[in-house]
């Protein structure tokens, strides 16, 4: 049975922190698949489009890795695309107390479904999309927190 892991997200923008992530759990699955989708929570800043474009960007030529969007609960997804594992970033203990209560709720909807959590880098640790956004919004230089894939000159000339 081939080992499918979905990596969810909004990821508005998608960082260095996430690159890192995936990265290190490609031994882990024969397949991640990168699901960019709505938070109800959050607010978008980047389109959609856009987003995808980035996330493909950075992982050409990466044939473990697809990237679509869906909009709906991350388990049906996980469903549709015979994943049996959801992988998350942890940062703080926060983060894990959160990622914790859905990972949990996640089990009892669908017992079948694995959470699986890596802990980001130290270095990682205070990357935060909001913060990068923000960096971003105001017109900062923010190419230290996005992939290296991403020339952050088109990044900000495709965000016009």
């Amino acid at each position: 049975m081939e080992r499918i892991a979905i990596f969810p997200g909004s990821f508005d923008p998608f960082t260095i922190g996430h690159e890192s992530i995936v990265k290190r759990a490609l031994p882990m699955f024969d397949k991640i698949v990168i699901m960019i989708g709505n938070n109800a929570n959050k607010k978008s800043f980047f389109p959609i489009e856009k987003k995808l474009k980035w996330i493909k960007q950075v992982f050409r030529g990466e044939d473990k890795i697809e990237v679509q969007t869906y909009d709906g609960l991350t388990v049906d997804f996980c469903k549709e695309v015979n994943a049996k594992y959801i992988l998350r970033g942890l940062r703080t203990a926060s983060d894990f107390e959160y990622e914790r209560a859905i990972a949990q709720v996640n089990k009892k909807m669908h017992p079948e479904i694995e959470s699986v959590f890596l802990l980001t880098l130290p270095e990682h640790t205070p990357v935060m999309a909001t913060i990068v956004r923000d960096i971003i919004f105001h017109g900062g230089d923010a190419s230290m927190f996005l992939p290296k894939a991403l020339d952050f000159n088109e990044f900000m000339a495709d965000n016009k």
